[in-house]
């Protein structure tokens, strides 16, 4: 024990007279690790503040708006506007590798009052199954069934704004609204969805379809059956591609156009928005960690350079510390871990700041979209694994060749 605490005393002496110069290299190294650990947490923020948006806005939702088609196989010039039916919910609802599927007829100039207070917000006619595809967590009541469809029943469930502009700090459910001069009964209202005001889910009321179609139908269409857009979900995740073909395919004979043309459809598909969102963060998690390694590597290098120049001129030193009895070990131990103690150290120093940086950008509330950065635990692993490695690296080379020197060659140097 009091071998190693001196080695380290001599250790710590040796940096000391060497001031600047070992500044300069754990400075290097703290800021690569640092920097590395930082964009890589950015980036996890970001991530899963990504992910929980999607989640919050519902799980592997797909969807089909009405399009242009041409009139003229592959001449957008002849192309025609076409609108989504009843009808085509109800044969994409049966289609091969759907799992489930909700018509959306929505309009914006409705016009809600309350005893209270009135609102303008969009109003939208749904299935019941709807709340299974998007997320719509209740918070007070409860959501619409098939009987409230079958039936024709006049009920509404509220988004979170919605009801806060029509039932200021007053009860809701079971409450009487009026949408364009017809009454509603407020059977439940939603929980707020999201962060900020970037949602319009939270101000939207929600009505049963076969209402929606009676009283509010889509403006100068002829057809009552006509509606918004189409929210559908793959039998499994993996099979969304083949889902959105099947889709295509009931939408193009409905229609009458070949569904092999591209053109002729608008639709969003939020799996493949995920999988191209999770591959950019991959890719630019795999660069990061390149970037690291290339830091660790040159700071490596530092510490090998340092080490070199203080064999170079602590010769005589070791000569005679190896004519009064030091041991090739002694040496080579000292060495060693005088680099392994320069880059370790700073390694540490760079993870502790980079992490108490997170922690405090993780008390700010950040834009929707955006988590706080965190600390990986798979990136910091990675790099106390490289800082180990760069450590061997940078004080074995220079650890041995101090310990070869012969101590009648070393005492000849001035």
């Amino acid at each position: 024990m009091r071998t190693l605490a001196d080695i380290f005393a001599q250790i710590f002496r040796t940096l000391w007279a060497h001031k600047l110069r070992s500044f300069l290299t754990m400075f290097g190294i703290a800021w690569g690790i640092g920097s590395l650990l930082l964009l890589v947490g950015l980036g996890e923020g970001f991530r899963s503040g990504n992910k929980r948006e999607m989640e919050e806005f519902g799980k592997d939702i797909m969807f089909i708006f009405p399009g242009r088609a041409p009139v003229v196989e592959g001449s957008m010039r002849s192309a025609r506007f076409y609108m989504l039916t009843y009808q085509d919910y109800l044969d994409i609802r049966s289609a091969p590798y759907i799992r489930n599927a909700s018509p959306i007829l929505t309009r914006d100039d409705v016009r809600a009052v309350s005893e209270f207070a009135s609102a303008s917000g969009q109003i939208t006619g749904v299935e019941p199954q709807f709340n299974e595809i998007r997320f719509l967590p209740i918070k007070q009541g409860r959501w619409f069934n098939d009987l409230d469809g079958n039936q024709k029943r006049h009920v509404i469930v509220l988004g979170e704004e919605m009801t806060r502009n029509l039932f200021t700090g007053r009860p809701a459910v079971g409450a009487t609204i009026v949408l364009n001069g017809v009454r509603f009964e407020v059977i439940g209202t939603l929980k707020r969805v999201g962060r900020g005001d970037n949602n319009s889910t939270n101000a939207r009321g929600y009505i049963p379809y076969q209402v929606m179609n009676a009283y509010f139908p889509i403006k100068g269409e002829q057809r009552r059956d006509t509606i918004s857009f189409i929210n559908y979900q793959p039998r499994v995740r993996s099979e969304h591609q083949l889902a959105q073909m099947e889709v295509r395919k009931v939408v193009a004979r409905n229609h009458g156009f070949d569904y092999r043309d591209d053109n002729a459809f608008e639709g969003w598909d939020t799996i493949k928005q995920s999988e191209m969102v999770g591959a950019i963060f991959d890719a630019m998690n795999v660069f990061l960690g390149s970037v690291g390694m290339v830091t660790l590597a040159l700071g490596a290098i530092g510490v090998i350079n340092i080490m070199l120049v203080s064999v170079t001129e602590r010769t005589h030193e070791i000569g005679l510390r190896k004519a009064l009895g030091a041991t090739y070990r002694s040496i080579l131990l000292q060495f060693f871990l005088e680099g392994i103690l320069l880059t370790v150290v700073s390694g540490l120093i760079g993870m502790a700041l980079s992490a108490g940086l997170m922690a405090a950008l993780g008390t700010v509330q950040g834009p929707g979209g955006f988590d706080p950065p965190k600390l990986v635990p798979m990136t910091a692993a990675l790099a106390i694994g490289s800082l180990a490695l760069a450590g061997v690296a940078a004080g074995l080379y220079p650890a041995r060749k101090a310990a070869m020197l012969q101590p009648v060659e070393a005492l000849r140097q001035e």
